[in-house]
């Protein structure tokens, strides 16, 4: 008979908000959570670093759609997260973390991983909170789920002290044993013993749900959006030389990304993908352009910007033409009017927004002569970039050409692959070539350029892809930070293929530190056995250092997932000046 508890309260709220997936690493605060979901359904995917596991919840939110969960134990469980929690703020992904900690009646009393994990959650999470009885439990998972998945998505902390997730008759005991309850002596201890009595009446059996903090949930006020849309409709039907800008936020919860897709095609207006948002319009479309967006920026006359802050990718808004009508689609007031204030700013979700513009602009056969000149002048650069990286491309030699491999890996991937990127250099190159073919297909860390990402990314789309081929493009220096995960891969029957190229060198910085300051310091790795390290975890290692064998290494690579076991590929490089200038700071 399954037992009453806290984790099966959390596991019920979860399961009615379609969560499938809750990613932990055990710990003795949590070990309820984790039965509580396995009873409903939940899969329960244990990993190795509690940062992965925040990772890959953050890999399914962007996936699915649905909130990404995570538990972690109390204390450097919940610390050891703090990267992971913070690009997920960052990259806007709706996931609840579930933090354990000490009993309720020991806080600050020097309790084992005793902190105040508030105190560092909040500046990272939209919500961040904790629970003090039972009966507050299902109401503050139901409130957390509604903030993060509300306006700009994002990360919320909720902390469950242990005593409110185990039965009350095996908490009763363990107060019994602290405190002597029923054996008191001596009005002290009897004071004692009526306060626990009546703390435990309180956590488990008080009739009042007691105040949980709730925060305000502010959503975009759509009547707003109407005026915006009638004008940016107006905008872009007058267009002589038209862009669309689609960011990440765009795909924030997002389950039919189709339906943003056929917008685009309906406005048929030049568009440029980032982040989650590649991918959107299949391997090849003819209104998708991926080089020389910098150019088309600064001669564009109206600029469609959706689910994308004016930062540094967008030169600070500067890197847009100033006489250019700008328009801008975005959840979060803030990123709308960041660095660069746009003409026409709506406050919506930028999906939506898309598809209320098309609704509106109407199909744009009638620009579609007056803006062939803008498509020929753009497909021309494209076509251009395309050419000088295949004439840089150079298969012979000594080691492995990244451009050349990567050129041959875009050939090799199949129709339904997911790409997920973790590294500098040859993630940098690889964003150059390789091309998502279906929306919801590509995971990067975002705009906080976080190394790690991996192992966790590519463990949450193997769960909710399974079957799917899952490319996971490392850089000798990132893949150590989750290299431990292929462990994971193997006991969950997760089979991504692991592409580490190793050049031995921290390139990405490298490069512009010696020949600024004349010294790899810091910079120089080894030619390590990446694919041996696999091995020992149970996943498959092969090794490529003949330019002659990469056609066939990536064929065996591939047969060696669609078996069912991760394949962990050392690619030896040549150096290259291809990326020379790209300095990352």
């Amino acid at each position: 008979m399954t037992q009453h508890h806290g984790g099966n309260i959390i596991a019920d709220v979860l399961s009615r908000h379609g969560v499938t997936h809750l990613f932990t690493l055990c710990g003795g605060h949590i070990s309820p959570i984790l039965t509580g979901c396995e009873g409903r359904g939940i899969r329960v995917v244990d990993v190795r670093d509690e940062g992965n596991a925040v990772f890959a919840a953050d890999a399914v939110a962007r996936m699915t759609g649905v909130i990404g969960v995570a538990a972690v134990t109390a204390g450097p469980g919940v610390t050891n997260t703090i990267t992971a929690l913070k690009n997920a703020e960052m990259a806007q992904s709706p996931i609840l973390l579930l933090g354990g900690s000490t009993a309720t009646l020991l806080k600050g009393r020097g309790a084992l991983q005793d902190i105040d994990q508030l105190a560092l959650m909040r500046p990272l999470t939209k919500w961040a909170t904790t629970v003090k009885s039972v009966p507050a439990l299902a109401a503050t998972i139901e409130r957390a789920v509604q903030v993060a998945t509300s306006g700009a998505p994002g990360p919320v902390f909720v902390e469950v002290p242990v005593d409110l997730l185990y039965p009350e008759e095996i908490v009763r005991g363990w107060y019994e044993k602290e405190v002597g309850l029923g054996k008191a002596k001596g009005l002290g201890a009897r004071a004692l013993e009526l306060y626990v009595r009546g703390h435990l009446y309180r956590q488990f059996k008080a009739p009042v749900l007691p105040d949980v903090q709730l925060p305000e949930v502010k959503l975009p006020t759509l009547r707003s959006a109407t005026d915006g849309v009638a004008d940016a409709a107006r905008a872009l039907r007058g267009a002589e030389k038209p862009v669309i800008v689609i960011g990440s936020q765009t795909m924030a919860m997002v389950r039919d990304p189709d339906r943003i897709a056929r917008a685009l095609r309906e406005l048929g207006a030049p568009v440029y993908l980032g982040g989650t948002a590649r991918g959107l319009l299949g391997r090849h479309s003819e209104l998708q352009f991926r080089h020389a967006r910098g150019a088309a920026l600064k001669e564009a006359d109206v600029v469609v910007v959706c689910g994308f802050p004016f930062d540094f990718r967008l030169g600070y808004g500067r890197g847009i033409n100033k006489r250019a009508k700008l328009i801008a689609a975005n959840l979060s007031v803030a990123e709308l009017r960041k660095n660069r204030r746009p003409d026409i700013a709506v406050q919506m979700h930028a999906g939506d927004f898309l598809v209320a513009l098309a609704g509106q602009a109407g199909t744009q056969a009638a620009a579609s002569a007056r803006w062939k000149p803008w498509f020929d002048a753009l497909r021309e650069r494209e076509a251009a970039r395309d050419t000088e990286i295949a004439r840089k491309a150079a298969p012979a030699g000594e080691r492995i050409d990244p451009l050349h491999f990567f050129l041959r890996m875009e050939e090799a991937m199949s129709d339904d692959a997911v790409l997920v990127v973790d590294g500098g250099d040859f993630v940098a190159t690889a964003s150059y070539i390789v091309r998502p073919r279906a929306p919801l297909r590509w995971l990067d860390p975002g705009v906080f350029g976080t190394l790690g990402v991996g192992g966790g990314f590519a463990l949450g789309a193997g769960v909710v892809r399974p079957g799917a081929e899952v490319w996971l493009i490392w850089g000798d220096g990132s893949c150590a930070y989750s290299l431990a995960e292929m462990d994971t891969f193997v006991r969950h029957g997760v089979a991504p293929i692991a592409v580490i190229g190793n050049d031995a060198s921290w390139a990405q910085i490298a490069r512009e530190q010696v020949e600024i300051l004349g010294t790899p310091l810091g910079t120089e790795l080894l030619r390590t056995d990446y694919h041996v390290a696999a091995q020992g975890y149970g996943a498959v290692g092969l090794v490529l250092d003949d330019p002659d064998k990469v056609d066939a290494t990536l064929a065996e690579a591939k047969r060696i997932a669609r078996s069912g076991k991760p394949v962990c590929l050392n690619v030896h490089l040549r150096a290259t000046d291809f990326r020379k200038g790209s300095i990352s700071i």
